[in-house]
């Protein structure tokens, strides 16, 4: 596993951004494309339709992108099949292993913005009212889904390392870290 230090062995073209919710990878996978010139495919729009419905070709869209050769994307939705396409195809897969109250600052702060300004998200979508954040619980709340999932990469990564050995891993512990790799990486 390289750090922000760490040259990278090639110029990658298919790359992966992991991360718990919060951490930047849509920001980080944006700037990636553009620097390199890849194609950015946002999870998120793949899979919420309107009304937050799950579209039904959300996988056959992974499996469409993935089977092309330059993107950047970030690694979600690993129980919705991801696992089994992504990782594979991916040459370079960048975790942002930030530390928690930072991410959950800025989960804070996204969610708050969104809802008070009504933001329209993915195909129309609207998060709901700051009121319903602060009150309901479970998988629809996404603080709450944060809060529980924050340790997931940290237990997987593991396992990836050993059932994905081609995978080339940099682990970036702060957005420090990020930005003096993307300094020195992203030519």
């Amino acid at each position: 596993m390289l750090t922000a230090d760490d040259p990278l062995p090639h110029r990658p073209e298919r790359i992966l951004i992991a991360g718990v919710t919060g951490a930047g990878k849509t920001t980080l996978a944006v700037r990636l494309a553009e620097r390199w010139d890849l194609a950015h495919h946002e999870l998120d729009a793949l899979h919420h339709g309107p009304g937050w419905t799950p579209r039904p070709q959300f996988l056959d869209d992974v499996r469409a992108f993935a089977a092309t050769d330059r993107w950047v994307t970030e690694w979600q939705y690993t129980s919705k099949g991801t696992n089994d396409v992504l990782p594979g195809r991916a040459d370079l897969l960048v975790w942002l292993d930030y530390p928690y109250p930072l991410v959950r600052r800025r989960l804070l702060r996204r969610t708050w913005r969104r809802r008070i300004l009504r933001t329209k998200l993915w195909n129309g979508n609207v998060e709901p009212t700051l009121w319903q954040a602060l009150t309901v619980r479970g998988d629809e709340n996404i603080l709450d889904w944060q809060r529980r999932t924050r340790h997931k990469w940290t237990e997987r990564m593991p396992s990836i390392e050993t059932g994905f050995p081609g995978l080339t891993i940099v682990r970036l512990r702060h957005p420090r870290e990020t930005e003096r790799w993307l300094r020195a990486s992203v030519t």
